[in-house]
């Protein structure tokens, strides 16, 4: 797996020069740390964030009597989003994959979720199957792009990860369960503690600027089922989609949502990483010293292993 796409080298190489001057220790050191941390979240959101800016600037300035439809100009502009990215070499064409896989996979449950009542989308368009426009599938894939960005820009690397008949077996019973407990009790508890079972021995080692950091993958999961439902929140109230309890005008949206975020991201990881295979720590030795500055934003990666 490439590190960077041709452009984010060169914004890469420009970070270095500058940022390699800067002090190494002290608080100066952890706030270039911090700085660097949130602007590679930014760039692994970049298709997620374009597309949740659009939901909220059509929002707030749709016209009427444009002639075309909210919904279905979210559709036009979130496939010109994907060509953008990728003639421009924002985005890589294994990016773009699983892109298209979650939009079959979102707009598969989307059908049957919206059929079942769980939520409704209040505005007209053409562009959509079963009463779902089809910008409701760019949402899920959103998730994917991001959890595959985030990977690579931060050169994430495993110890314990889990073997892939346990994640795949695990991914499918989760989507499943998004299906079957509208039918049988749901077993999203169990599922939750199948989770922490494979995942509880498994720590992610992430390079930021200088210091690769170590953090238990299921806190990892928890913070970006997080991240994923405050934009869930954002979604809702600019009316891209709505559940029954909003209908009367628009609220929180339940804490419940954050479980079904946090199993529908590990679907997300299961995906990521058929793809995309973990990798173990570049050695012992930088894996848990996070103390130890790696001098360079992107140094050169070893030999890929498994």
């Amino acid at each position: 797996m490439e590190r960077f796409t041709s452009v984010e080298a060169t914004i890469d190489a420009l970070a270095r020069r500058v940022l390699g001057r800067l002090p190494q220790t002290g608080l100066s050191a952890a706030a270039i740390e911090f700085l660097v941390f949130g602007l590679k979240q930014a760039w692994a959101c970049l298709f997620a964030g374009a597309l949740l800016g659009l939901i909220l600037l059509t929002r707030v300035v749709w016209p009427d009597g444009i002639g075309i439809a909210r919904y279905d100009f979210l559709v036009v502009a979130a496939l010109a989003l994907q060509a953008a990215m990728l003639l421009s070499k924002l985005e890589t064409i294994e990016e773009a994959k699983i892109i298209l896989i979650f939009h079959v996979a979102g707009t598969l449950m989307e059908i049957f979720k919206t059929d079942m009542g769980s939520w409704v989308y209040p505005e007209p368009s053409v562009l959509r199957i079963a009463g779902v426009p089809l910008f409701s599938g760019f949402m899920y894939a959103s998730v994917g792009s991001y959890m595959t960005r985030i990977q690579r820009i931060f050169d994430i690397r495993f110890t314990a990860y889990p073997a892939f008949w346990q994640t795949a077996g695990l991914a499918l019973l989760i989507y499943a369960n998004f299906f079957s407990h509208h039918f049988i009790p749901d077993l999203r508890l169990g599922l939750f503690a199948l989770t922490g079972l494979i995942y509880w021995r498994t720590v992610m080692y992430y390079r930021v600027f200088r210091f690769r950091l170590r953090m238990p993958i299921l806190i990892a999961f928890i913070l970006v089922a997080l991240f994923i439902w405050f934009g869930e929140n954002i979604g809702t109230w600019s009316h891209a989609w709505m559940y029954p309890a909003q209908k009367a005008g628009w609220t929180l949206v339940s804490w419940q949502k954050l479980g079904s975020w946090f199993l529908l991201m590990i679907i997300s990881v299961v995906l990521v990483t058929a793809i995309h295979k973990p990798r173990l720590p570049d050695a012992a030795g930088e894996a848990v010293d996070s103390a130890k500055p790696q001098g360079s934003v992107a140094p050169a990666l070893p030999p890929t292993s498994s």
